[in-house]
């Protein structure tokens, strides 16, 4: 932008720092609130592998049913694997990304007697108006559904 409209160069840069540091505070918040989940609740479940970043910047070991969206969805090969790891571990709850079908999630919730927490955000954003149709606060949903299901 500063290349098309330099003579608002100064302003577009104040704003992405502006918004560059709500982000890093974001990240701060959410990395000191991680620190409180116990070391064997520090799984998240969800359809896909759609957050290894996360679950790495947050020290969270991943866990899903899928590895990318394809046609075999939720296979019970995929099924029993998730399961068997879930047995091994103490955790409270699942997530459903707000992308996908739940009908997996749903079967694993039933099967394994664990609510699904919330839906989170993967590869869109919630309709305008609602929680999460911006990224910042796309991010502040996920980071705090998160935690508290991993909490509780």
């Amino acid at each position: 932008m500063k290349d098309k409209d330099p003579k608002n160069a100064t302003d577009y840069q104040r704003h992405a720092d502006a918004y560059i540091a709500k982000l890093t505070q974001l990240d701060k918040a959410a990395k000191s609130k991680f620190s409180d989940v116990p070391q064997n609740q520090r799984l998240l479940v969800t359809s896909e592998g759609a957050f290894k970043y996360f679950s790495k910047a947050y020290h969270i070991t991943p866990l899903y049913i899928w590895e990318i969206n394809t046609e075999s969805q939720g296979t019970p090969e995929q099924m029993a694997t998730v399961i068997s790891k879930l047995k091994q571990s103490d955790v409270k709850c699942l997530f459903v990304e707000a992308s996908v079908s739940p009908k997996s999630m749903t079967q694993l919730s039933k099967e394994m007697g664990l609510p699904i927490k919330s839906i989170i955000f993967t590869d869109s954003l919630a309709k305008k108006g609602e929680a999460g149709d911006n990224y910042y606060d796309m991010m502040k949903w996920n980071l705090d559904k998160i935690h508290q299901g991993l909490i509780s």
